[in-house]
């Protein structure tokens, strides 16, 4: 029997309520998940709940383990340069196909985002929503805005990663100044720049990485078939 409109809409309230918590570090890497707690959290029957895990699973940012519970998947590196690879390659293209003179509505959104990353006082996951709108806005002056959705599902771990960067004590404004570079060199015609200020910003991600993995060698998988067992906390084998 097919599922009905309604309970595909609270799988889907389910799984992007949990996604967004396990990006956003709400959830951390190796945190167990319990399926009673977030069902009763999202006002949700623990159904919805568990199909959800199941997609988050197949994203890589879940592990179930059969007889021992499920866990937010530690943050592996494999995974995140693979979708850095897919959204450099994406992004790149895409100031490649600039043609002519980008439409004047496009050059005001990004003027807008960039002027709202330059606010003083955001916050972490405030900061991270401008900053995908504002890749997402770049890609869409060549007209492949429609690419977004496909680059942003791919990447969870890059952006736990991302959201791992932003914890450090480098200020936002770095990122804006390398937004604003790109966004400069772009409007200006200089694409062969803008490319190459896009992939050495894009390109961060993997010192930050080597820095937190340093610091912090719990958060990311050295085994992803490592088993872990359910104590108070999840103990990896």
């Amino acid at each position: 029997m097919s599922k009905g409109p309604g309970q595909r809409s609270r799988r889907r309230s389910a799984y992007q309520a949990v996604r967004r918590r396990i990006i956003e570090l709400d959830l951390e890497p190796g945190a167990a998940l319990s399926e009673n707690e977030l069902a009763e959290q999202l006002g949700l029957s623990r159904t919805p709940v568990r199909e959800a895990l199941i997609l988050l699973a197949d994203e890589g940012l879940v592990q179930v383990f059969p007889k021992i519970g499920s866990f937010v998947s530690r943050v592996d590196p494999v995974r995140v340069a693979d979708a850095q690879f897919l959204r450099e390659a994406v992004e790149l293209a895409g100031l490649e196909r600039l043609e002519g003179e980008p439409a004047p509505d496009q050059v005001a959104a990004l003027r807008a985002n960039l002027a709202a990353q330059e606010t003083a006082d955001l916050d972490r996951a405030t900061f991270f929503v401008l900053d995908e709108e504002f890749h997402r806005l770049l890609l869409g002056l060549s007209g492949h805005a429609g690419s977004w959705p496909a680059v942003a599902t791919a990447k969870g771990h890059l952006d736990r990663a991302r959201m791992l960067a932003l914890r450090t004590d480098r200020p936002f404004q770095v990122y804006v100044r390398e937004h604003r570079a790109v966004f400069e060199a772009a409007l200006a015609g200089r694409i062969d720049r803008a490319r190459e200020l896009l992939r050495a910003h894009l390109r961060t991600v993997f010192s930050d990485i080597e820095d937190i993995r340093r610091d912090h060698p719990e958060l990311f998988a050295a085994d992803p078939d490592a088993v872990p067992t359910r104590k108070t906390v999840a103990v990896w084998a």
